[in-house]
């Protein structure tokens, strides 16, 4: 009986590790800014993205991220800002602006030095410094007004804090959906945009 209970495990062992395996062969990782950061895949009904984290430029917004993550926070939330030219937001809410509590905010590192070029991922904020929580932007263009140029509020910064690797064709396919405006909110997808999953798929 312990014999069996043994093999199991070392059975159930042996999945884990071939499905981890399996993940990470979807990768190319030569397309990796360091091969040492971790990887997430969000999962959406659109297809999937590929983000690089990168910990040693942003290790609290990575860490904070991955906190989410592992709480499983993002699963069933929407991209509820997308405007085309610009970058789609998402993070936050669930369906019909459900909006889901937050750990506390976290250290604004803008000053990382890490340009908002096309296809980064940045920590979206309010009006003050250090506000950010769960919500992330991908910039869908380059967008250097956002990066940090004083320590003024509004010219701070956004903090970025990794890059699509793979799956820019979706986020530009979700750049490009009908969007209206939902009072008090604008540039809302007239379709859910939904996140089903992150995962990390990368350690």
């Amino acid at each position: 009986m312990v014999n069996k209970i043994i093999w199991k495990i070392i059975f159930l062992i042996g999945v884990l590790a071939m499905t981890s395996s399996c993940q990470e062969e979807q990768l190319d990782t030569s397309l990796l800014k360091n091969k040492d950061n971790p990887v997430a895949k969000i999962e959406t009904t659109m297809g999937d993205i590929f983000i690089e984290l990168y910990q040693e430029d942003a290790p609290v917004s990575v860490a904070n991220f991955l906190e989410y993550v592992e709480d499983d926070f993002y699963s069933g939330t929407i991209f509820h800002r997308v405007i085309d030219g610009f970058m789609i937001q998402g993070g936050g809410f669930e369906s019909g602006f459900k909006e889901k509590a937050t750990k506390d905010p976290i250290k604004n590192e803008a000053i990382n030095g890490v340009s908002n070029d096309r296809g980064t991922i940045a920590m979206a904020r309010t009006n003050i410094i250090d506000s950010a929580t769960s919500q992330f932007f991908i910039n869908v263009k380059d967008n250097d007004f956002l990066n940090h140029q004083d320590n003024t509020p509004p010219r701070y910064g956004y903090a970025v804090f990794g890059k699509v690797v793979e799956g820019l064709d979706v986020v530009d396919q979700i750049k490009s959906v009908k969007t209206a405006s939902v009072p008090p909110y604008d540039d809302v997808p007239v379709s859910d945009v939904m996140i089903d999953k992150v995962i990390i798929i990368k350690k």
